[in-house]
């Protein structure tokens, strides 16, 4: 009976060990998916912020082309006449 008793123990003990073990690591492996997540949703947001930020550079640098050639042919005009 006093075997029983501990080999029934020993199982229950190993049982739960297992389960610990268990939700120790799917919780590890959701924070490292959470992190994952996490890191290619800022990625994405960095790359997205420089690619605006780029063509806003880019749009201000064509527009004062621009508008630097048009002053300077006004002024040609100006003074051809």
């Amino acid at each position: 009976m006093i075997v029983m008793l501990m080999v029934v123990v020993l199982v229950i003990v190993m049982l739960m060990m297992v389960i610990v073990v268990v939700m120790v690591v799917v919780m590890v492996e959701a924070m490292l998916i959470m992190m994952v997540v996490v890191t290619v949703v800022v990625m994405v947001v960095m790359i997205v912020i420089v690619l605006i930020v780029v063509e806003v550079v880019i749009v201000v640098e064509v527009v004062m082309i621009v508008v630097e050639v048009v002053m300077k042919m006004l002024v040609w005009w100006w003074l051809w006449w």
